[in-house]
């Protein structure tokens, strides 16, 4: 099988490095024969990745001179933005809907997924980062407007951060001053969640790094995910100058 990621712009020349963990609704054919045994309309949603996120980290590469590296399997697959312990790791049951390949997913099985997809993904973001010298990490993530019995999410782009606000604060601040943005500071996540992709390539590397969510209805299509790839990116290096790292 081929990696189950791939990497854009592995020449260009910032310090900046683009993740983008859940940029595809893929199910490699090594998992149930490729079929979850969900309808389409649920492999189309937020349970199976990040709705239009692939298409804001591309832009955002672009418009920093940035490497980018998008993972090539959903999420539902297994999570990459997880630790390998984690009990979210191949999710049963998520926003309502049942996931039929995962319901009887035991330890090996789980095992089996980390080897074909989990652990070469973080290889070859490690490898990306090693390549560079002084890197910098932006990952790009989206986030549902509303999951099924909540109230609704009024944020249109949130900042998150764990121990680290060196660019997570001035970032912070740079959006906080657009008037048609509402923020979320550490929303509508916490930042903090130990073994996932930038607690281990980020804190505990000493990287700088920082996670940017933005609203999936608002990343609709191309010329949207465009946009905001290009309204984040001197925000970004703004941040970065500002941060002193």
């Amino acid at each position: 099988m081929t990696e189950p990621y791939h990497i854009e712009g592995a020449e260009r020349r910032a310090r900046w490095v683009v993740t983008c963990d859940h940029a595809s609704n893929r199910v490699p054919a090594e998992v149930a024969g490729g079929d979850l045994g969900l309808p389409r309309a649920d492999m189309e949603r937020h349970i199976a990745f990040d709705v239009g996120a692939a298409g804001v980290a591309r832009a955002l590469g672009r418009a920093l001179d940035a490497p980018v590296i998008l993972s090539d399997f959903s999420r539902l697959v297994i999570d990459p933005n997880r630790g390998g312990d984690d009990p979210t790791l191949v999710m049963k049951i998520y926003d309502g809907s049942i996931i039929p390949a995962n319901r009887h997913a035991d330890a090996a099985e789980v095992e089996r997924r980390l080897n074909l997809f989990h652990r070469p993904y973080h290889r070859g973001l490690e490898a990306l980062l090693a390549a560079r010298e002084a890197p910098v990490i932006v990952a790009v993530h989206s986030f549902t407007q509303q999951f099924v019995g909540r109230p609704p999410r009024p944020w249109h782009v949130g900042v998150l951060y764990a121990g680290d606000t060196r660019l997570a604060l001035p970032l912070l601040a740079r959006l906080n001053a657009e008037p048609d943005l509402c923020v979320g500071d550490n929303q509508p996540y916490s930042g903090h969640l130990p073994g996932d992709a930038l607690d281990r390539h980020g804190v505990r590397a000493g990287r700088p790094h920082v996670l940017v969510e933005v609203r999936n209805d608002l990343i609709g299509t191309a010329a949207a995910q465009e946009a905001w790839g290009r309204r984040l990116a001197p925000m970004l290096d703004a941040a970065l100058r500002i941060a002193e790292v």
